[in-house]
């Protein structure tokens, strides 16, 4: 009978994937330690690039590498392409312009599909050649405007010879770029959602701006007025609150049903009173670019279903209204 637990004997298996994981985090420990002005010309290289776009290109596992590089740059802010390296010879090259850039990653900076690329960058002055490999004695070391020397690194298994804790390396310090753009550039939530318009990751980046309540549709009502009014407005509006306003627009405060329910239970001529002297003041408000699912949690730790919106902090100016409701529509839980 077969069992679900790995037998003492196999456990030498759990071992050999541990001592993988510590290999590769020591790896990542020398990347560490090697960022430094190379890695500060490189990002100051892409931030320069205004007009054109950053180029990337690899062979083998770092080709692969390669166009999770340009992908995580294209999505944070900065625009990337993949180059395939056999293709870039016979045409593909014509891609590039003179206000681009161009990443080459190569372990052993030799690779010959790369070689006409050099080539054509060394040609092209205003082309800026960024070389990642880990010898420095090699042909994209010494031809890189901007070179980065990766750290040696041991790779896991016997023979040293798999693709693992260099590849590690690599993915590394593409994201390591990627986000020290991003954050140069002050590439924020909104700006990524943009990007990413569709799937689950477009519903976590919803803001209150996308779900809110606005123009004729929001609860609101004057403060002048008295609660028989209010408890009309309440029942045909179908929101559970009203949004009180003063003359001049501004928000004073809000009514909920249950503050309906609680005032006639004191005051059996609640209707003639006036709802300013009822209302609750200073009512919850967001802004307008909070992510929806911030609101959700507003409302779960306050124990209420909706909020009043304003933008440029100017909470006294409601621009928009929230319900739980609409929130929970849009499968943001």
């Amino acid at each position: 009978m077969m069992s679900g637990h790995i037998k003492m004997k196999d456990k030498k298996l759990l071992n050999i994937a541990k001592d993988v994981i510590k290999l590769e985090f020591t790896s990542l420990k020398k990347l560490h330690s090697s960022i430094g002005n190379s890695f500060e010309k490189i990002i100051k290289t892409i931030i320069n690039c205004k007009n054109g776009k950053v180029i990337i290109s690899g062979v083998g596992k770092s080709g692969i590498i390669g166009r999770k590089w340009s992908a995580t740059l294209s999505s944070t802010g900065t625009p990337s392409f993949f180059l395939d390296a056999s293709n870039a010879s016979h045409g593909d090259l014509g891609q590039v312009t003179s206000n681009d850039i161009i990443i080459l990653i190569s372990l052993s900076g030799q690779s010959e599909e790369l070689k006409n690329i050099i080539q054509y960058s060394s040609r092209n002055k205003n082309i800026k050649l960024i070389g990642i490999t880990s010898k420095k004695d090699s042909l994209l070391y010494k031809n890189a405007d901007v070179p980065f020397l990766l750290p040696s690194v041991k790779e896991a298994g016997p023979g040293n010879f798999v693709p693992t804790s260099s590849t590690t390396v690599q993915i590394a310090l593409g994201d390591a770029i990627a986000i020290t753009c991003m954050q140069y550039k002050k590439f924020g939530k909104i700006d990524f959602k943009k990007f990413h318009p569709s799937g689950a990751l477009s519903i976590k980046l919803k803001t209150v701006e996308d779900l809110m309540i606005q123009g004729n549709k929001i609860p609101f009502i004057n403060q002048d007025l008295s609660m028989k009014i209010a408890l009309k407005t309440i029942t045909r509006k179908g929101l559970g609150t009203l949004v009180v306003k003063n003359n001049l627009k501004k928000t004073t405060g809000i009514i909920t049903d249950g503050d309906l329910k609680r005032i006639s239970n004191m005051n059996k001529d609640f209707k003639n009173l006036k709802i300013k002297k009822v209302m609750k003041r200073k009512p919850f408000s967001v802004d307008k670019n909070m992510l929806a699912v911030e609101a959700l949690s507003i409302m779960n730790n306050k124990k209420i279903t909706s909020l009043c919106v304003h933008q440029n902090k100017k909470k006294n100016k409601t621009i928009g209204f929230i319900h739980i409701h609409n929130i929970l529509d849009a499968n943001i839980t």
